[in-house]
């Protein structure tokens, strides 16, 4: 039994809302998968937030008609079409995809969109050679947690470099100090010195 003319507008109006909240959609030929097949390809999407849509050519053509973002996609829309929807760890879905393809091998990945441009399988692939969502994560908490501890060590530093600075400075002026001493002996030296000298001169 054919869709209804009402059934067709729900999926393209699902189509829509699927691709508003997608960054990057890939397009496989799905002919010779079985139900449980694709129910295991979907399952192993589901951790990268990846929705696969199973749906005719034409829904998909009404679905991106006069969307520039995903206006590339009627390339792709010719044969069995599965529209893998990612909505933003992409990665972990081409990744997915591809261990799911290694195990049945009976899908072929026919290109994908990603903000409006046209991908090749060689331009999927380098995607999916990128770090996953996770793996970005763990880098960036790496390098905050390798920045948080240098400020700490610097931070403990500050008291000793502080204490030796004042300490060389207390020593400058002690040092200073004891030479204007000396100076000043030395001065009242001189100065015995020459009144003794006036008092035998007054006595010859």
């Amino acid at each position: 039994m054919g869709r209804t003319l009402e059934n067709k507008k729900e999926i393209v109006a699902d189509l829509k809302e699927t691709l508003s909240n997608s960054t990057l959609a890939l397009v496989i030929d799905y002919q010779g998968l079985t139900v449980s097949e694709i129910t295991d390809l979907r399952r192993r999407l589901r951790p990268s937030g990846t929705v696969c849509k199973v749906t005719k050519n034409t829904l998909m053509g009404i679905a991106i008609e006069g969307n520039e973002k995903w206006q590339p996609l009627s390339e792709l829309l010719n044969g069995s079409s599965a529209f893998l929807l990612v909505k933003e760890d992409f990665s972990s879905a081409i990744k997915a995809y591809q261990e799911f393809q290694k195990v049945t091998k009976k899908t072929e990945l026919r290109g994908g969109v990603l903000e409006g441009r046209l991908l090749k399988e060689p331009d999927v692939k380098i995607l999916g050679d990128l770090p996953s969502k996770e793996q970005l994560i763990a880098q960036i908490a790496g390098a905050i947690n390798a920045l948080a501890t240098k400020i700490a060590v610097g931070i403990n530093e500050v008291p000793g470099s502080l204490a030796r600075a004042l300490q060389a400075v207390a020593d400058q002026e002690q040092s200073g100090g004891s030479t204007e001493t000396a100076a000043v002996q030395d001065s009242s030296a001189e100065t015995a010195t020459v009144a003794d000298s006036s008092t035998e001169t007054a006595a010859e």
